[in-house]
């Protein structure tokens, strides 16, 4: 990484209050950087000085970077706040394609724009160039944490096509910080356990062979356990835009979160046609990931055509990632321009194919939603569950509805509909 080569220190950088305007900057891009860290990393400069640039990137690095997918977000706010006293300007060339009639000779790095968003949020000037004798240097920042808490909590029931640019950014840290836990699946193999409630019959006696037949205590045993596949299949056609980019978010987070309970997760878009983005999302970086994914799948904001992509995928996908279980959640409006009766037998297929098919649908989030278009009327009888998926309170609920394999959500009700 040579972010450091470039650096160009303040004559006068009044060290504290900068770190503090720094700390504040990686913050806002999406780091989980506290007070503490803060206080960690002014006195780790204090005692490691900067005579060396490459010390200096390394020891901020240090502090305020504890996961691989931060340093590319680190870098870029790095560079753009120390680098240059104008710094200013680089950023609001990142935010606006062509300043004073020039246009941009590059498109931004991946977190370049984010990092920029973040610097640029209410700064009439830049930190690093604060007056040296202003009494304005020595005020406090002070962070209102129950507006945060409120405005997060507002954000939570709103509808992603009613947000505003900060409010959606806003929207995209909290996705990044959700997970979607699973269960694991017991299968018919079996495995020693000391906790176990069934006795190993053949091990047992086994042992009692080697003692000369006696039988000191029974060995037991339990069902091994197995981790499911999540296959996302998210629509990417013009009605579905705003919330397809936002549930990618999301996607990209399970997908790189540990410890969740995931064996795999496969990520494809489809509009007009099946695209399979599941690398895409494995890139630690969500922007970098994201703009992957936007320049392989090339039908993005166009029309819509479920039936013959879920064909493409039950042909050339299913037997390859749905095995172990797999839960598949179909992310899409159902406004499709193929014909019902192909769209429904694809859909039983694919319901046939994984242990469990969610339905996330928009359109769930209006109280008088009726199944009335027919690709709705097609997809429904073959879903075991069927839920909103306009905000962030609606992702979380997916939660649940995994941890409940009795859940259906809504699905019941609509059916009910569709008889009358």
């Amino acid at each position: 990484m040579a972010v450091y080569a470039e650096l160009t220190l303040p004559d006068n950088p009044k060290l504290v209050s900068n770190l503090l305007h720094f700390a504040r900057a990686l913050r806002k891009a999406g780091l989980p950087v506290g007070p503490g860290r803060v206080a960690d990393a002014i006195r780790a400069v204090a005692a490691a000085g900067f005579t060396e640039r490459r010390d200096f990137y390394w020891t901020l690095h240090a502090c305020f970077v504890a996961r691989p997918e931060e340093r590319t977000v680190f870098a870029q706010v790095f560079r753009l706040f120390w680098r240059d006293p104008r710094y200013l300007e680089h950023m609001m060339s990142f935010m606006l394609p062509a300043v004073h009639g020039a246009q941009e000779e590059r498109l931004a790095e991946a977190a370049e724009k984010r990092a920029a968003e973040a610097l640029l949020d209410g700064a009439e000037r830049p930190p690093a160039l604060a007056d040296k004798g202003d009494a304005e240097d020595d005020a406090e920042i002070e962070i209102d944490a129950s507006a945060t808490i409120s405005g997060e909590e507002r954000l939570k029931t709103l509808d992603f096509e009613l947000m505003s640019t900060d409010e959606m950014a806003m929207a995209r840290r909290m996705l990044a910080r959700l997970s979607l836990p699973v269960r694991p699946i017991p299968t018919q193999r079996m495995r020693q356990d000391a906790l176990g409630a069934r006795i190993d019959a053949g091990a047992t006696l086994r042992a009692a062979a080697r003692r000369g037949g006696e039988i000191a205590a029974p060995i037991w045993q339990s069902p091994r356990l197995r981790w499911p596949n999540l296959v996302v299949l998210c629509d990417i056609s013009g009605s579905m835009n705003t919330y397809s980019r936002m549930v990618l978010h999301f996607v990209h987070a399970v997908a790189n979160r540990r410890g969740q309970g995931w064996a795999r997760v496969h990520a494809f878009t489809f509009g007009t046609r099946l695209t399979n983005i599941t690398r895409h999302m494995h890139e630690r970086d969500v922007d970098a990931a994201l703009a992957a994914a936007g320049r392989q799948a090339q039908d993005w904001s166009g029309g819509t055509r479920i039936g013959s992509c879920l064909h493409a995928f039950n042909r050339d996908w299913s037997r390859r990632v749905l095995g172990s279980g797999a839960v598949v959640l179909l992310i899409t409006d159902g406004l499709d321009r193929d014909d019902a009766a192909d769209l429904a037998r694809e859909a039983q297929r694919l319901h046939l194919s994984c242990r469990r098919l969610i339905w996330v649908n928009p359109l769930l989030r209006w109280e008088g939603f009726a199944p009335k278009a027919g690709g709705i009327r097609a997809l429904l009888p073959h879903v075991d569950c069927f839920r909103a998926g306009h905000s962030i309170g609606s992702l979380q609920g997916l939660a649940d509805a995994l941890s409940q394999p009795d859940d259906r959500g809504e699905r019941d009700r609509l059916l009910r509909l569709l008889d009358v």
